[in-house]
């Protein structure tokens, strides 16, 4: 479990293929606090540590997430946003991410805005997956609040604090990320299909 509060950008240094998984070696500042068989969210996917080395840790992404997320995409020398799984005994700073990512978008603008930025994203309505005005949304981990709220589509409004501590200050028109719905509002949607 997750809040989408970034902790620290992560480096991806190295990348193995064996067979249909990816194993990602990350260079991160709280690698060495890490234990293996622990969970860390990279840009909002849930995924293991395997091994830990120094300032450096690695783990694998098997096909069924590099077909759903933007893993497959990540090169050597890319930064991923990173969180640790929660703790019991703390604040709930963003709102309840599970780390399994519903579906990509696509970014389809960025306006820069009396200093802070207005990203809007574009994605498979068919899916069932919906936002709402003011609601929760988590892209690539990051934990936001929906504005312009459309039927395939939604804007996000990035502080500049946000915006120097996250992946969002790389990314361009055309991207692709990785979308979390809100728990909440999945499972309304699905007592929503049942009783129809």
């Amino acid at each position: 479990m997750f809040t989408g509060i970034v902790e620290v950008l992560g480096k991806i240094i190295n990348l193995t293929q064996e067979d249909d998984n990816i194993h990602f070696t990350v260079e991160s500042s709280f690698a060495e606090e890490l234990k293996i068989d622990q969970s860390v969210a990279h840009n909002g996917v849930c995924l293991t540590v395997t091994s830990i080395e120094n300032k450096n840790y690695t783990v694998t992404a098997i096909r069924e997430t590099l077909d759903k997320t933007n893993l497959s995409s990540l090169s050597i020398g890319d930064m991923v946003n990173l969180e640790r799984g929660m703790m019991m005994n703390a604040r709930l700073d963003g709102h309840i991410v599970q780390g399994h990512v519903d579906q990509t978008a696509t970014c389809t603008q960025i306006q820069e805005q009396n200093g802070s930025h207005i990203f809007t994203f574009s994605y498979d309505s068919t899916l069932n997956n919906v936002t709402i005005e003011k609601g929760s949304i988590t892209v690539n981990g990051v934990s936001l609040t929906v504005i312009n709220s459309k039927r395939n589509s939604f804007s996000v409004a990035i502080i500049p604090y946000t915006y120097e501590h996250t992946t969002f200050k790389y990314l361009k028109e055309g991207a692709t990320v990785n979308l979390e719905f809100d728990v909440i509002g999945k499972y309304v949607q699905r007592l929503l299909n049942l009783r129809s």
